[in-house]
């Protein structure tokens, strides 16, 4: 589909999406004769208070068809995935060079002009469209999947989101959401866009200066390790900022949907830190700084 123009690429990976989408409710309604027949003998089994070998045989049959029913159809939920994933990188791209041509569609404006509001929502948006991991039956979740950390040798790509250790106009030294625009080698140095002021702060940073964001949402009910426990410091993305601040895990995820419950560091309470607040998986990372830091509101 390279080669042909955009709105064509985008309307035939929607269609092959929606045919993936076709394929996994016919395998789930071909399954389901497989499954009552399950249910039903099990319900024999029962009524008779008795397991013959004929009912041990049936159920072995039936369990063995069920499993690769299963897992047909977890193969055409993950090519589903992997589409979407295509679809959004495409759309991505084509907002990138919307913006560099200086085309911008009424809800894709220069940020230097977005009202807060509209940043705000988008940035919340980003959260709940972050993809969530779904691994195969004991793979490890990978690299920026939740509170996994990237390899150490990883580079984050151009317009990859991430927490940007920059010092303000009063020599303070913050943590903000920045953009990637590029990544010397020779220097390892980053380039990175202030998301918050686009065109008018740019930041060169070394790599200690730069923690690349979550790219997947670790699952709690699969992948508890792959989040921050409870007590654990980090940086969180305040609430209506674009600013991380230091915090303390209150309480972590318990459904992929949820957020996180954090205590930011605040003198201002007793006990130096206030209420519970939610921070979405994509705004919470690893803290690098022992020393209390703080950032713009």
């Amino acid at each position: 589909m390279a080669g042909l123009p955009a709105d064509t690429k985008i309307v035939g990976m929607l269609a092959e999406l929606h045919q993936l989408i076709k394929q996994t409710q016919e395998e789930r309604s071909r399954s389901e004769h497989n499954l009552l027949n399950i249910q039903k003998t099990h319900e024999r089994m029962q009524s008779e208070q008795k397991i013959t070998p004929y009912y041990r045989t049936k159920l072995k049959g039936l369990y063995t068809t069920a499993k690769v029913d299963a897992e047909t159809e977890c193969n055409i939920l993950r090519k589903a995935l992997d589409k979407i994933a295509e679809i959004k990188a495409d759309l991505e791209e084509r907002r990138i060079a919307a913006r560099q041509v200086g085309s911008y569609s009424s809800v894709d404006v220069p940020r230097k002009t977005m009202r807060r509001g509209v940043l705000m929502s988008l940035l919340q948006q980003a959260a709940l469209t972050l993809p969530l991991w779904i691994g195969k039956p004991n793979e490890r979740p990978p690299p920026l999947c939740g509170a996994v950390s990237a390899a150490g040798d990883y580079v984050a790509r151009p317009r990859d989101k991430v927490a940007a250790r920059v010092r303000g106009p009063d020599a303070d030294e913050q943590w903000i959401l920045a953009e990637v625009v590029s990544y010397n080698s020779t220097s390892n140095k980053y380039e990175v866009d202030d998301i918050d002021e686009e065109g008018k702060e740019r930041h060169v940073l070394s790599r200690r200066r730069v923690i690349p964001l979550p790219q997947w949402k670790a699952n709690p009910e699969t992948d508890p390790g792959a989040l921050f426990p409870s007590q654990q410091l980090v940086l969180a993305l305040y609430p209506q900022t674009t600013c991380f601040y230091r915090a303390l895990i209150h309480t972590p995820p318990r459904r992929p949907q949820d957020d996180y419950l954090v205590l930011f560091e605040d003198t201002s309470y007793p006990d130096g830190y206030s209420p519970p607040l939610t921070v979405a998986q994509r705004y919470v990372v690893t803290c690098k700084e022992n020393k209390k830091g703080g950032g713009r509101a």
